[in-house]
């Protein structure tokens, strides 16, 4: 029997097409495709902040459709939580409000499918300000 524990190993806990109609479902989204918009620009956007395990680790935990577009994002310099959610507003012509409630509807989806343990390594690696993105509280870090 295969040790679930190990992230690399664990299959998708759900379908591209369940993951969508969640995020549509809990950010309000009037379409389905409004929400795979959000997850498409997230995804990508968030495929530029990590590499390394916890990128791999994290494409390993997202349905197959979601995992290509996440690394599809080329990583790039680590933005800090406000910064991305700017950058992201920046690329689409958005208010920064209405990016924020993007990222956060597609992040607590993320959240929930990566598991704990590797939330917790995905907020190690990220610069401060993704822990309010992904549905979690901010803890101040050890200096």
């Amino acid at each position: 029997m295969q040790n679930m524990t190990d992230s690399t190993q664990c299959a998708p806990a759900m379908t591209y097409t369940l993951m969508l109609e969640k995020i549509r479902y809990d950010g309000a989204y009037p379409t389905k495709e409004r929400a795979e918009e959000a997850v498409r620009l997230v995804l990508a956007g968030l495929g530029g902040q990590l590499s390394g395990t916890e990128r791999e680790n994290l494409a390993a935990r997202l349905p197959g459709e979601a995992a290509g577009i996440f690394l599809a994002g080329r990583p790039e310099a680590p933005l800090t939580g406000r910064d991305f959610v700017t950058s992201l507003a920046l690329l689409t012509g958005a208010s920064t409000a209405t990016t924020r409630w993007d990222t956060g509807s597609v992040l607590t989806t993320v959240a929930q499918l990566a598991g704990p343990d590797l939330l917790a390594q995905l907020l190690q690696a990220l610069p401060q300000g993704y822990a309010l993105l992904f549905g979690r509280a901010e803890l101040a870090r050890a200096a």
